[in-house]
């Protein structure tokens, strides 16, 4: 790394100090605020330079400048800086990681910046992209769910057909403890029953359907009393199958603060194409 260069200013000023009032490199280093290793520095290279201290207050900054550091080395080799705006529409492809386009660029820039200076430019990029939302998730609040966008396959051990399958993922937003499973298609009643599955996963490790019912059952008088709407028919199939007070509709306009959420634990927006875009479900609001 190359020595960082201290201002002419501070150079004149602990030369003075240690040259004409003879203080110690301690002394210097406290009343400028500087290491003891930079007064040491600069003393040793003053002297290598044949400087003395009437040649220190004669001369410009520029030629001290050139005496206690060498003359500067203009800039001769410049590195290709990363296409942040291409490596983000990458990135958004199955299976593309900042690594493998690190590779690819170093491929077109072999002399190209490290791997680390990579992705230091990359986030300084996505700072100045515009803003983000940042969600705060409570314990068994939300499950986010999706299919993966990368295929796996399986084999058919009776006929040795390696079969390509979806990937339904679920994750709990506070813990990211997930569920996964294998079905054949993203149709409505893979999905539903992927949902369903994941439910009883979870259900049987940190909260209760029962309990969940019995709890919505509590408001429901009241709710029933307000305009309620009509839900998709697939997410209605899908509270049927769970049964119980879960299955009612949701009344149209907003409820109290954590009625909805209570509610709503089961309910996806659509079936989404990729990770990218998560749908979220939220759950029952108790805490790990």
């Amino acid at each position: 790394m190359a020595t960082e260069r201290l201002s002419m200013r501070q150079i004149r000023e602990i030369l003075r100090q240690k040259w004409t009032l003879g203080r110690t490199h301690r002394q210097v280093a406290e009343a400028l605020g500087v290491s003891l290793g930079t007064v040491s520095t600069v003393e040793r290279r003053a002297h290598a330079a044949g400087l003395a201290w009437a040649d220190v207050e004669t001369l410009t900054d520029d030629v001290l400048e050139a005496r206690v550091y060498g003359p500067r080395t203009p800039a001769t080799h410049h590195r290709a800086v990363p296409d942040c705006a291409y490596l983000h529409a990458e990135r958004r492809k199955p299976g593309v990681t900042l690594e493998l386009l690190h590779l690819e660029y170093l491929e077109q820039h072999p002399d190209g910046y490290r791997y680390t200076q990579f992705c230091e430019f990359y986030r300084r990029w996505l700072k100045h992209r515009g803003l983000s939302m940042r969600q705060v998730h409570q314990g068994v609040e939300k499950l986010f769910v999706d299919y993966a966008g990368t295929k796996p396959s399986i084999l058919d051990p009776a006929t040795g057909e390696v079969i390509e399958v979806e990937l339904f993922v679920a994750v709990l937003g506070a813990s990211n403890y997930t569920y996964a499973e294998a079905t054949r298609t993203q149709q409505v009643a893979d999905w539903i029953e992927s949902h369903q599955r994941a439910f009883h996963y979870f259900d049987e490790r940190f909260f209760s359907l029962a309990a969940l019912n019995a709890r919505i059952a509590e408001r429901l008088e009241d709710l029933n009393t307000r305009p309620m709407r009509l839900y998709r028919a697939s997410r209605r199939e899908l509270l049927e199958r769970l049964g119980g007070a879960a299955g009612r509709q949701l009344p149209a306009k907003a409820h109290a603060k954590g009625e909805r959420a209570a509610l709503l634990y089961c309910a996806s927006k659509k079936a989404p194409r990729s990770l990218t875009s998560s749908s979220v479900s939220p759950i029952w609001n108790r805490a790990l």
